[in-house]
């Protein structure tokens, strides 16, 4: 008997394999391409990444993240004033003027107010400022404005840059925290030949550091105000490591006695992940002792190899330096300090055998830290010129993080706005970008496993929620 229409069609719905139906991931996917084609959606790529588990934030400045409103609030804890006319902070009683009245004053006269905020962060440079200077010098400036009460309430600051996290989705912090304890030595800088001798040379000094009881102290001093600053910041849904860090600037003998405390540092606490080193590039002293300094790494290294390096090389563009300046710096981080991460990576494209230093990071799995809005304030690099084109060609890694948000007036989510709207994208590399920034940290790997797995739980329920938000109700 011959089958009626109806019937065959019933017969071949059974017969043939079940369609799957488009998992959440799938669904997810597809819209986030929807964000992104033609003109990208930035105020729905806002909502879908403040939304979007982002693993980690490996290059975060702890000072330059905390936001100029809470620091007017510690000006007045600490009884301090702030003079109107300069927005400096003054902390000697002895100095006070008519004209040095407390935050809770100042913050009522909208001008001074205003003129406060334009100086210690970026507030308003690109609307319009009576106050510019260029960018560089007035994002490295900022931080002489607070630093008087940057480190005066670090657990408080602390947990407001959890909660924050937390807000936007974030599960992770690597912040560059305090500086490392400091040592001055005019003999060893005096004597200091930066030659064939100088293992030897810092053997001496080292050793002289370790002698002093002022350098054992102040590392003592350290790890416990890391244990202080901390406390009630580590939950099951939040986890924070921290970064001593080394002023670039400074003289050779002050830069290596922060090198050497922060490698013992790092030794001395779970807590203290890796050392870094900051401060302007293209400063004089920057410049002139770039190579001295990766030496100075290199040394320590061998004395401590399980130590982790993760440092600021190449946050340098065309005509900050003479063009000799760009071709070797992050070239050196690597090779020569032993850098397990790179801290923006800007001038990848001037360095000697680019692409085969690149090919090197790849294969070694070195990532860099992106920035894309402070490269873009402070460097004037943005879109097509800006090197994580070249990384992404290359195939080196990368993360996106926000170096300080305080002074950006900025977060996380909007570094990876900023990425999917400037680049073609799509949801599994922005996927991929989040759980590298767990892959990459320097966290112990039973912490990094399990950040991991809480990572795949909360996509899952990312996923779950995009997906049910894209159904149409049922009429």
């Amino acid at each position: 008997m011959k089958k009626t229409l109806p019937s065959l069609l019933i017969a071949l719905a059974f017969a043939a394999p079940a369609v799957n139906a488009a998992s959440n991931q799938e669904i997810t996917a597809r819209h986030f391409a929807s964000l992104v084609s033609g003109e990208p959606k930035t105020a729905e790529l806002s909502l879908f990444f403040t939304m979007m588990p982002k693993g980690g934030d490996l290059h975060n400045h702890y000072s330059g993240s905390i936001y100029a409103e809470q620091y007017l609030e510690w000006v007045d804890k600490q009884g301090y004033c702030i003079d109107k006319e300069s927005s400096r902070i003054v902390t000697d009683k002895a100095q006070r003027t008519p004209n040095c009245v407390s935050a809770q004053e100042l913050v009522v006269d909208n001008g001074a107010l205003r003129n406060l905020l334009q100086r210690w962060s970026v507030k308003d440079f690109y609307n319009h400022s009576g106050l510019q200077t260029p960018p560089d010098h007035t994002f490295f400036e900022t931080f002489g404005y607070f630093n008087a009460v940057a480190s005066t309430n670090t657990n408080e600051g602390l947990k407001t840059l959890k909660q924050r996290a937390i807000d936007e989705n974030l599960g992770y912090i690597e912040t560059v925290f305090e500086i490392a304890p400091i040592t001055v030595d005019p003999d060893f800088d005096k004597s200091l030949k930066n030659d064939s001798t100088l293992p030897q040379q810092l053997d001496g000094y080292l050793k002289k550091l370790e002698a002093n009881p002022s350098f054992n102290k102040g590392i003592q001093d350290y790890v416990a105000n890391v244990e202080a600053s901390s406390a009630g910041i580590d939950d099951e849904n939040f986890t924070m490591r921290y970064q001593p860090f080394v002023l670039r600037f400074l003289t050779p003998s002050m830069v290596f006695s922060q090198m050497a405390a922060g490698f013992k540092l790092a030794m001395a606490n779970p807590k203290i992940v890796a050392v870094n080193i900051v401060g302007a590039e293209h400063f004089y002293v920057s410049m002139r002792d770039y190579s001295l300094h990766m030496k100075m790494f290199n040394y320590l290294k061998s004395k401590y190899p399980q130590v982790k390096l993760s440092l600021h090389a190449g946050e340098l563009a065309l005509g900050m330096v003479p063009p000799e300046g760009l071709k070797f710096h992050i070239g050196e981080a690597i090779d020569v300090a032993g850098a397990q991460r790179i801290g923006h990576g800007m001038d990848i494209v001037h360095e000697r055998n680019a692409a085969a230093l690149m090919k090197k990071m790849r294969d070694r799995k070195i990532p860099v830290e992106v920035n894309l809005t402070s490269n873009e304030f402070i460097l004037g690099v943005k879109g097509e010129a800006h090197p994580v084109t070249v990384y992404r060609k290359f195939g080196v890694p990368f993360v996106l993080s926000t170096d300080d948000a305080g002074v950006s007036r900025n977060n996380l989510s909007n570094e990876y706005v900023l990425f999917a709207s400037r680049y073609k994208t799509s949801y599994p590399e922005v996927k991929k970008l989040s759980y590298d920034s767990i892959r990459y940290s320097f966290l112990a790997d039973g912490d990094k496993q399990r950040l991991l797995k809480q990572l795949d739980e909360r996509f899952a329920k990312f996923e779950a929620d995009v997906a049910t938000s894209l159904q149409k109700p049922v009429k």
